[in-house]
């Protein structure tokens, strides 16, 4: 049967936020973030988004989840490595996460999700795909898996060919594919294969229209059709959005494609929309939540708020309210 895209006969065609534009402006601005590093109250509202700086916090925060029924995937903050030495520690970082995830009791519902960038992908993508070999052989030590966090447009082609390397020896290694840029339908046409694991977001990064779609409903459509494509392909889908009509529609979509729940999943940001992680969790469907950590979060906050504006007038009202 053709799969069909379903969409509100009532959508009209929405121009991206302009709010999101100034917020990916503000991501690489030095001023603004001394700004939000050094307010008063940043840290308060950053915990929101943001497990801890530390192992320590990453676990905290992983048995809570796991306690309430949700599963994990764990970031190292950091990105845009531009020395060896930087990226081997934040190898070190992922080995240690990992140890103490596996120590714990924790690996069976926690991965952790990786950047290239972070690894060494702009100094040498041999070398990001060493540093990722060896994350991804101790958590199979560990008993659990790794996912590659897709970035910029102009790394999908790298991230993808280390992928493809990454799953000869680890073939449950998962990949990130954005659904405002152009190509992803083809891209998860062809990854949508027995034993793959595609985590399907919209994407936050500032980019070119010749390579992105430039309105929101162009890229909840695409979304759609990306989904498809993935519930009728073989392997494991993961649905990242808070879109309240996207998670009815993958639901649907699911049901009409005979998936089973447990063969595909839903994932949210931790901070965000934390009730209807439990509410879908609740209803028997696998939630897992991306919580990031480390000392590196102002780029990553940054992103999350153009993701959702809304967030910034929380964020904003935080940074200038007094106790």
């Amino acid at each position: 049967m053709r799969a069909v895209v379903a969409a509100s006969p009532a959508a009209t065609v929405t121009r991206v936020n302009p709010l999101r534009s100034l917020i990916l402006a503000a991501a690489g601005n030095d001023a603004v973030k001394r700004l939000v590093a050094t307010a008063p109250l940043s840290r308060d509202v950053v915990r929101r988004f943001v497990a801890g700086e530390t192992t320590e916090d990453a676990v905290r925060v992983t048995r809570e989840l796991s306690d309430a029924g949700l599963w994990v995937t764990l970031d190292h903050l950091g990105e845009d490595t531009t020395q060896r030495e930087h990226a081997v520690a934040v190898v070190q970082a992922y080995l240690e996460l990992l140890d103490r995830l596996h120590a714990e009791g924790l690996a069976e519902r926690a991965e952790v999700s990786i950047k290239l960038s972070a690894v060494g992908q702009a100094l040498d993508e041999a070398l990001a795909l060493e540093n990722a070999s060896r994350i991804c052989a101790a958590a199979e030590q560990c008993g659990t898996t790794v996912t590659l966090d897709m970035e910029d447009h102009t790394t999908t082609d790298s991230t993808l060919r280390v992928l493809n390397e990454l799953r000869r020896t680890w073939p449950s290694t998962g990949a990130v594919l954005q659904s405002y840029l152009r190509r992803t339908l083809a891209d998860c046409r062809a990854l949508a294969s027995d034993g793959s694991r595609i985590r399907l977001c919209k994407g936050a990064y500032a980019e070119p229209p010749d390579v992105a779609f430039d309105n929101a409903h162009e890229v909840d459509l695409n979304y759609l059709r990306c989904a498809n494509a993935l519930l009728g392909g073989q392997g494991y889908p993961m649905f990242a959005t808070h879109d309240p009509r996207l998670i009815d529609i993958i639901g649907e979509r699911a049901h009409w494609y005979d998936r089973k729940q447990g063969s595909y999943e839903y994932q949210m940001l931790y901070g965000i929309r934390p009730d209807e992680q439990r509410r879908l969790a609740g209803l028997g469907e696998t939630v897992r939540v991306y919580v990031p950590y480390g000392k590196d979060w102002y780029g990553y906050l940054m992103r999350r708020l153009a993701e959702r504006p809304a967030n910034t007038t929380f964020f904003l009202r935080s940074l200038v309210s007094t106790r």
